[in-house]
């Protein structure tokens, strides 16, 4: 089976959830790692109204902005009850800005409470950019 250029996909894991991510490009993979996180939950949205959202972010590595990132969608869930499908995200040395666009969240199946370092590491691959991420529930 030939896997896609970007995406995700859930990893068996003990404790937690797991899910490796891939892309070509560190926006990309970002971007990979929200969609991921949103289908672990089974986030579900409304189809209107439509909200905008934007998130700065400042980080020593890129692990810390991968994880501040998710950390950011989940208090905007938590806070504003809102999720996001629309990603704009630009990434200069260690600087994040993201517009998001979405709508209130309808349904999550299962809590996310933490995004976490665990075996944190991207690395280059065959299609650019992979990184697993575990997820505390």
């Amino acid at each position: 089976m030939e896997q896609q250029s970007a995406g995700f996909r859930e990893i068996e894991h003990t404790a937690d959830w797991e899910m490796q991510v891939w892309a070509p490009d560190f926006p990309g993979l970002l971007e990979q790692a929200a969609r991921g996180m949103y289908a672990l939950a089974g986030a579900r949205l409304a189809d209107e109204p439509r909200h905008v959202r934007t998130v700065a972010l400042s980080a020593q590595d890129e692990e810390s902005l991968l994880v501040g990132f998710l950390e950011e969608l989940r208090y905007l869930g938590e806070a504003e009850g809102l999720a996001f499908d629309g990603y704009i995200i630009r990434v200069e040395g260690r600087r994040l800005t993201a517009e998001l666009s979405g709508s209130a969240l309808l349904q999550v199946e299962k809590e996310i409470k933490a995004v976490t370092f665990h075996n944190l590491s991207i690395r280059r691959s065959e299609h650019g950019l992979e990184v697993s991420v575990v997820f505390d529930v």
